[in-house]
């Protein structure tokens, strides 16, 4: 029998650090590190990092982890319509007067076929012109059309651009060709002229009359009917344009908002307009743009539901902009069509991606109609029509080169990037807000990555072309606020614009590529001082002889030489012949005379020097350095 201290004894106590067992202060041993406890081996972990990284810096970075999964529970944006009553109420009328589901179905039906035969009506008088009595039916020419070639494109004498007169031709502008400008630097005698429109001469009478107004048959044949005031740059127009060979003297005139190009010596072919041959065609962008904003307005104004409304509005804009606002350069107009057709299908599948991850999650359960067409839809336009909304900003191409060369670019380029920046830490915040900003910095960190590798591709150069700048950006505004709406819509525009007017460019294009008709940074050739005979007292013309090193540099054959900006010598090195020297006599006294060289491989030629000056009087002047 236990005694009543026994059994009144203290039951044992466990702990969860006992390990199951209860020992002395003396009953302790040393153990192995491998048989140390996991919770042992991070303390001691813990200790060393503490030793040499402040305690700060983890703290610090535990808090942004923490802020960036944004508030618990998240909260959704959600748009509360301004005025709702007034809003809603093209909903309510089409419940009124449509209350079926069929109804709407037929009603829907019925919309598009009147949007369609008014767009095609409209479109094909638009795009196809009567004859101009006398001259027949006006071919479309396209805003850089000309007759003349750069450098040697036109063969020696400029025989492969013949005829250089006595010969008409009707023809038809489409509108807006007076933004149209040189993208690369362009020789007219000893200037070098970029960015401007390439127009070469004008009135060279007081009264500016068009029978005494001549260019240059190198000039934009557009640039110069509008510079003539012989069409309109709003809408275009057609009519004959006529050759009229060799002339002197093309003066610089500043007419029309376009300033043209002097040139003081003689040119093999020139052209001027007839008058009184002016037709009443038209580019009717301006009244299919009517067409198109009213159809898209009433849709966005009358629908609810995002799978209505984003494809149809998709499908119309696409069109507009291939077909009327901003069309390929083709002077077809069937392939016009065949293109935006073939450019429709893949657009159209990145379209679908884009509204299933971002525009239906935003515009689902939406009912702020005017609110949506005003952001939403008005941003798609001024995206998609970007030829004219950001015509203005000065940076045609987002390339070094245009960025180093073209005034403004820099000043335009740092705004650009600041705008976007604050977007971007607005639209950051909103997706924290809804608890989805780790998701997201995680694609965009997966996109800066894949465009870093790309960067890092030898011999190739990265261009982020602006429907790639739409897909890019376009998931950080899939939330229903009303900047979201606005971007959105921008953005989506964008990539309409793009892909209708230009095709899938790739994000990976080689230098030549970029370069275009730019320089090529060839070797060029060193001209001694020239041997000029003046011929004073004698029946002969002048004449002026140019020698260089033989034989020539390897991998070159021959020498190209423009004068007045013709190819007029061609000349090659073959076996046992030396090719040192070439005589030009002068062609037209009392003129100036613009040579300028270059070396020849085969038939393909490198860059031509900047132009050496013969003076009317017979004075030299030295090319300068670089090419032209």
């Amino acid at each position: 029998m236990l005694s009543r201290d026994a059994t009144e004894a203290p039951p044992h106590v466990y702990r969860d650090d006992d390990a199951g067992s209860v020992h002395s202060e003396d009953d302790t041993s040393l153990i192995n590190t491998s048989e140390a406890s996991d919770e042992e081996y991070y303390s001691q972990e813990r200790h060393l990092v503490n030793k040499y990284i402040p305690s700060q810096i983890p703290q610090t970075f535990r808090r942004i982890a923490k802020w960036t999964k944004g508030p618990d529970p998240p909260r959704p944006w959600k748009i509360h319509p301004i005025f709702p009553r007034v809003q809603t109420t093209p909903i309510q009328f089409l419940n009124n007067y449509f209350p079926k589901r069929k109804h709407k179905v037929a009603l829907l039906v019925f919309f598009y076929l009147c949007w369609f035969l008014s767009f095609a009506l409209v479109l094909h008088k638009s795009a196809f012109s009567s004859d101009i009595p006398g001259y027949g039916s006006p071919v479309r020419i396209r805003c850089e059309d000309r007759f003349w070639s750069d450098g040697n494109g036109c063969g020696l004498n400029g025989d492969l651009c013949r005829p250089f007169e006595n010969s008409t031709m009707a023809f038809r502008c489409p509108a807006n060709c007076k933004r149209v400008q040189l993208l690369n630097p362009h020789a007219v005698g000893d200037q070098v002229v970029n960015y401007r429109p390439l127009v070469v001469g004008g009135p060279t009478d007081e009264e500016e009359t068009l029978e005494n107004t001549i260019y240059r048959s190198d000039s934009f044949i557009c640039g110069a009917a509008i510079h003539a005031g012989f069409i309109n740059d709003r809408a275009g127009g057609c009519g004959v344009v006529s050759l009229v060979g060799e002339k002197t003297g093309f003066s610089s005139v500043n007419k029309n908002h376009i300033n043209s190009i002097s040139f003081d010596s003689y040119f093999p072919k020139a052209f001027s307009f007839l008058s009184g041959t002016q037709s009443k065609c038209r580019d009717l962008r301006w009244p299919l743009l009517a067409v198109s904003l009213t159809f898209t307005i009433l849709l966005s104004l009358f629908t609810t539901s995002p799978a209505v409304f984003f494809p149809s509005v998709f499908f119309g804009i696409f069109f507009h902009v291939a077909l009327a606002s901003d069309p390929p350069n083709l002077t077809d107009y069937y392939a016009i069509v065949s293109i935006a057709l073939g450019r429709f299908l893949p657009a159209a599948f990145c379209m679908f991606a884009v509204y299933k991850f971002c525009v239906r999650r935003q515009l689902l359960g939406l009912h702020a109609q005017i609110e949506k067409t005003v952001l939403w839809l008005g941003g798609c336009w001024v995206g998609a029509l970007n030829n004219y909304t950001f015509d203005k900003i000065p940076i045609e191409r987002l390339t070094p080169h245009d960025i180093q060369n073209q005034p403004g670019a820099i000043p335009a380029l740092i705004i650009i990037v600041i705008l976007l920046f604050c977007i971007a830490l607005g639209q950051a915040w909103a997706l924290r807000v809804e608890g989805r900003l780790p998701r997201y910095l995680a694609i965009y960190a997966i996109f800066g990555a894949v465009i870093l590798s790309l960067v890092a591709v030898p011999k190739m150069n990265v261009r982020i072309h602006h429907y790639i700048l739409g897909l890019l950006l376009v998931p950080g505004t899939a939330m229903q606020n009303r900047p979201s709406l606005l971007f959105q819509g921008i953005l989506v525009g964008l990539f309409i614009n793009g892909i209708a007017r230009w095709g899938f460019d790739s994000i990976l294009q080689t230098p030549a590529e970029l370069r275009g008709d730019a320089p090529l940074g060839t070797l060029l050739p060193a001209i001694a001082p020239p041997i000029i005979h003046m011929n004073f007292n004698l029946s002969l013309m002048p004449n002026i002889t140019f020698e260089w090193d033989s034989p020539l540099p390897k991998d070159y054959d021959g020498i190209s030489i423009l004068v007045n900006d013709v190819e007029r010598f061609r000349g090659y090195e073959d076996v046992g012949k030396k090719l040192e020297s070439w005589t030009w006599v002068r062609k037209m006294e009392g003129l100036p005379e613009y040579f300028r060289f270059a070396f020849m491989k085969g038939s393909e030629r490198g860059d031509y020097t900047k132009a050496g000056i013969w003076r009317a009087e017979g004075g030299w002047v030295n090319m300068g350095s670089g090419p032209s």
